[in-house]
């Protein structure tokens, strides 16, 4: 039995914020231990900053499209719909 559209859409919601979750979480170990590395090694010299603004400005827009359902979400959504019709269409 296929999930109704409206629970896929909410089950596609959580796993996306799960995503979101875990790509944050993941950020802030990485960048803590970036950092003690940073400080132990080299404390004159201060370059953790830098892997935490390019990887912030990738997390930033990955929160951004998990949270604010931006526009290319429908067009992906209906990406998805055709490829999915034209699979049962093989299958017929």
């Amino acid at each position: 039995m296929e999930a109704s559209p409206s629970y896929r859409d909410a089950r596609r919601q959580v796993e996306r914020k799960l995503g979101f979750g875990i790509h944050l979480a993941v950020y802030v170990v990485v960048n803590i231990g970036l950092a003690l590395i940073n400080l132990m090694a080299s404390p004159h010299k201060v370059w953790a900053v830098w892997p935490l603004f390019g990887w912030g400005i990738g997390l930033l827009f990955h929160g951004l499209g998990v949270f604010l359902h931006a526009p290319g979400a429908a067009w992906k959504e209906r990406l998805i719909e055709h490829e999915m019709n034209k699979h049962r269409r093989r299958l017929e």
